[in-house]
């Protein structure tokens, strides 16, 4: 008996406790959700801090717990929340001006560029916009080129020299190690592999990232020209001899305007607003403001509704999460889409490398299924390349920014082997089987010939497909795809030359060509996926717990953890992949 009065007594304290737990979670939840007392205001004559040094996404992303609603949440700190709080501060009495604050901005060149066109409206409304760095990197002074003024503090340093990109090279390392990866493409351009079969770039890959870093370049000097009123072949001049290097020679060569220290550059904002020098400069970040503005941009209610569709990150096969394009989570987005008979349109917005071949087609097929239903328009962002441009090119249009960076129609296998490694420190495979071709691969042998033809038979079918996709999306012979595919990657201004795009222009062009389309005089966006967040996450943001991407962050430092990540995200690849050539990262 009292064995069982134990045995209660445990049960019994198992379910307060869980109560307990429940219920301070549901307090804990009231008590951080968000709310109209939390979102911070801004006072009279304030100033917009533009400082974008957190990672900016094209969508900020919806989140859901399931197992606890209160705790959902809307972001709204991506891209284009960010720009629509600037077109709503053009007509806030209460924000005098913009100032761009040592920015150390972190986005690519198409969205930093879609915030240049932002700042560019936002000035017709009178109102200043003024930047300011102690060191202006040159993305950062891309963006800060747009100002009425732009301050560098004297001891400051410019960056201004045009564009590089780096690759590393594995070939001698695998043969050191004993561990090296097994490769086979198709396509000469596709340069994804190149740095495991070889210690030196190709002539072909050497020309595809001169030209597409080119092209990038004339667009960036172009915009800076028209800013700042200085001739393209000035720039270069600046560029090519590094006389933007100091702040003397910036000033000297009209980079910036005034050389100052930041207590005068606040000061010359006070003198703008015509407030004191003694009393404080009300600023509001562009975080916050951007909460504040999501509550009072007017609502259109209308019962015409235009999807739009983020599809973000690696193409992997899976759910796919807020970092990651999965199959699962766009085919629940289109076919919400594609059912919801007040949806009229949908834009898809994509911004990705690429990644897994059979969740491009998937996904593929649910842009097909949409499009026979209602009209179906891309619009790339920073990148749309390989399964990026997979996913795209049966859209009914697509738009893309100069600088989007699309193409790489090519497909490439790899699989990690380790028989050397294995050799060298003395350990044997031996494999029992019960039927010719039941070992497909082992990372402890080499591939052979049997065994590459199968991999190559399939790596051969998904480019016929990918190709074949390409032609009959984008009304072109087989032959025509051909001469512009074998991997290459293109901008968007070349692309549009190859017809690989329709139209050069952002989102905001793209959503007004589907509205043209369905023939909407109104309308209201709604924007997919929803994402499920995990209790690690979930802890993480209440600072209850460390996840432990957050640990190992900060075990091996910023660097090394990114290292970790690119070798986690390859081991993690399922399947014959359609990715961008190489790391993006832009110099």
């Amino acid at each position: 008996m009292n064995f069982l009065k134990r045995v209660l007594s445990t049960v019994v304290g198992i379910i307060v406790f869980l109560l307990l737990g429940f219920f301070a979670l549901l307090g804990l939840g009231m008590l951080l959700g968000p709310g109209d007392d939390t979102i911070v205001k801004p006072k009279a004559n304030s100033v917009l801090e533009l400082t974008l040094d957190f990672p900016i996404k094209d969508y900020a992303g919806k989140i859901v717990f399931p197992e606890y609603p209160f705790l959902d949440e809307q972001e709204k700190n991506g891209l284009f929340n960010i720009i629509d709080a600037i077109h709503f501060a053009k007509t806030d009495n209460n924000i005098k001006g913009i100032s761009i604050d040592n920015n150390f901005i972190n986005a690519g060149i198409t969205q930093t560029k879609e915030l240049r066109k932002a700042l560019i409206d936002f000035k017709e409304s009178g109102k200043f916009v003024v930047a300011y760095a102690d060191i202006y990197s040159q993305k950062d002074y891309y963006l800060s080129s747009v100002a009425d003024t732009v301050y560098i503090n004297p001891a400051g340093m410019m960056e201004f020299k045009g564009l590089y990109s780096e690759h590393l090279y594995f070939k001698d390392f695998q043969e050191k190690t004993g561990l090296k990866m097994e490769v086979i493409r198709l396509g000469k351009y596709k340069s994804a592999v190149e740095p495991f079969l070889d210690n030196v770039m190709s002539d072909n890959n050497r020309e595809q990232i001169t030209v597409y870093l080119s092209s990038l370049w004339t667009e960036i000097k172009n915009d800076i020209s028209i800013s700042r009123n200085i001739p393209v072949e000035t720039l270069n001049t600046i560029a090519d001899s590094l006389l933007g290097r100091n702040p003397n020679l910036a000033l000297k060569n009209q980079l910036v305007d005034k050389i100052a220290y930041h207590d005068e550059y606040v000061n010359a904002m006070k003198q703008a607003i015509g407030i004191s020098e003694k009393k404080p400069l009300e600023t509001i970040t562009i975080e916050d403001y951007a909460l504040y503005a999501s509550t009072k941009i007017p609502v259109n209610y209308s019962a015409n509704k235009i999807a739009v569709i983020y599809a973000e990150g690696d193409i992997i096969y899976g759910e796919g999460d807020e970092n990651a394009i999965g199959q699962g989570t766009m085919t629940k987005s289109l076919q919400k889409a594609r059912s919801d008979s007040r949806i009229k349109a949908v834009v898809l917005r994509i911004n990705s490398p690429g990644g897994s071949a059979l969740a491009s087609e998937l996904i593929w097929r649910e842009i097909e299924l949409t499009k026979q239903v209602k009209p179906v328009i891309v619009s790339m962002g920073n990148l749309a390349a390989s399964g990026g441009y997979y996913m795209a090119c049966n859209a009914d249009r697509i738009f893309a920014e100069p600088t989007t960076i699309t193409g790489s129609i090519g497909v490439f296998g790899m699989l990690p082997n380790g028989k050397a490694l294995a050799d060298n420190i003395g350990i044997n495979a031996e494999q029992v089987k019960t039927n010719e071709n039941a070992v497909t691969y082992s990372f402890f042998e080499s591939l052979n010939d049997t065994q590459r033809a199968f991999i190559k038979e399939g790596i051969l079918d998904i480019y016929e497909l990918f190709t074949k996709r390409v032609a009959d999306g984008r009304n072109l012979t087989r032959d025509d795809v051909e001469a512009i595919a074998q991997g290459r990657v293109w901008t968007g201004a070349d692309a549009l030359n190859i017809g690989l795009v329709d139209e050069l222009g952002g989102l905001d062009a793209a959503i007004q060509y589907a509205a043209e389309t369905a023939e909407l005089a109104e309308y209201r966006k709604v924007e997919y996926p929803i994402f499920e967040k995990d209790l690690d996450k979930m802890l993480e943001s209440f600072g209850l717990v460390k996840a432990k991407e957050t640990i190992l962050m900060e075990e091996l430092g910023e660097e090394q953890y990114k290292m970790y990540q690119k070798i986690k995200v390859i081991s993690q690849k399922k399947g014959i992949q359609l990715l961008f050539p190489f790391d993006t990262e832009i110099k």
